[in-house]
């Protein structure tokens, strides 16, 4: 419990001084500021490993699998991993929403943030029933398994003119029949008080499109890394990681987001490849070093790709 509580502490900690202190002005956020923050937060993932193996060495966490601290280790940068790999998706949606809605650069940052700090929330809770229904019902394995796979095969047969329309969206056509909602932006607020009546900003209907949204994606996230273990701490750690690092590697990628297209196909290589294993784990049981390096090679090979024929497109291009 008391590792739990430092950990909470710590995310709380983390966005209490990235709203109050790093980005208090609202601005901008440049390339350069968003690759430094991206990095910052891949390698303090990566670092969070370490305390890992260290907790699972000195049994300061609950370790319902008995899992050995390499092990453990292993498990949580799997799972980050695929966490990390399922944000880019994320990221096209959060691209469309900013569009749609006109949010102007500056204020994206605190849109994000409490985006992030409500997927926090939610994730919990996904991971906490999701962690209870497979340990508690053991057959939840094989439809989760199958959802995956599902996804996955939806991913690579759905055409590229199926875009999400942001303002076609049952969610804002919900809350545009519950509550008044402006067009106007008012700086950085949420709301807006016009003629004695409180409407919604678009910034505050552009969050809560992103939140729902990102509960569509963590039914895909979460599953999936249930694939990979069941322990709630890593379960939860590796998303959490993931998550906060989505803002920040949003500023970055927003720009450049076309360069990775062909990455869409490691997702869906990753998602089969969890979705079987689920399916088959009564069979055979797959070892964390392989389906480590299945999805880092995943990875890899779909950012190499995109970017070698994208540079190869360009370049006929400008031809």
């Amino acid at each position: 419990m008391i590792v739990w509580i430092s950990f909470l502490a710590a995310i709380l900690l983390f966005l209490a001084l990235d709203l109050g202190v790093f980005n208090k002005t609202p601005h901008i956020i440049s390339t350069k500021e968003a690759s430094k923050w991206t990095a910052i937060w891949v390698i303090l993932s990566f670092l969070f490993s370490g305390v890992i193996y260290w907790l699972y060495s000195n049994n300061y966490v609950s370790n319902p699998d008995g899992l050995k601290p390499a092990a453990a280790f292993i498990k949580y940068i799997t799972g980050y991993l695929i966490e990390l790999s399922l944000s880019v998706d994320n990221i096209f949606v959060i691209a469309i929403i900013f569009t749609a809605f006109r949010i102007p650069q500056k204020y994206q940052h605190r849109v994000l943030f409490w985006g992030i700090l409500g997927a926090i929330v939610f994730r919990g809770l996904m991971i906490y029933f999701g962690v209870l229904l497979i340990n508690k019902f053991t057959w939840t394995a094989y439809v989760f398994g199958g959802f995956l796979i599902f996804t996955a095969m939806k991913m690579l047969f759905t055409g590229e003119d199926e875009k999400f329309e942001p303002k076609k969206s049952f969610v804002y056509r919900t809350l545009r029949k519950i509550m008044p909602i402006s067009n106007h932006i008012d700086g950085e607020h949420f709301f807006v008080k016009r003629r004695h009546i409180t409407a919604a900003t678009p910034l505050f209907v552009a969050l809560i499109v992103i939140e729902v949204m990102d509960v569509v994606f963590a039914m895909d996230s979460v599953p999936a890394i249930l694939a990979i273990t069941s322990d709630p701490f890593l379960v939860f750690s590796s998303n959490i990681f993931a998550t906060l690092g989505l803002r920040s590697m949003y500023f970055f990628l927003a720009n450049m987001l076309e360069r990775f297209s062909y990455l869409e196909y490691s997702l869906i290589a990753i998602l089969t490849f969890v979705g079987l294993k689920m399916l088959f784990h009564d069979l055979f049981e797959v070892p964390e070093w392989a389906s480590l390096t299945f999805i880092a090679l995943s990875l890899l090979i779909g950012i190499v790709v995109s970017l070698q024929l994208n540079k190869g497109e360009d370049s006929a291009n400008s031809n």
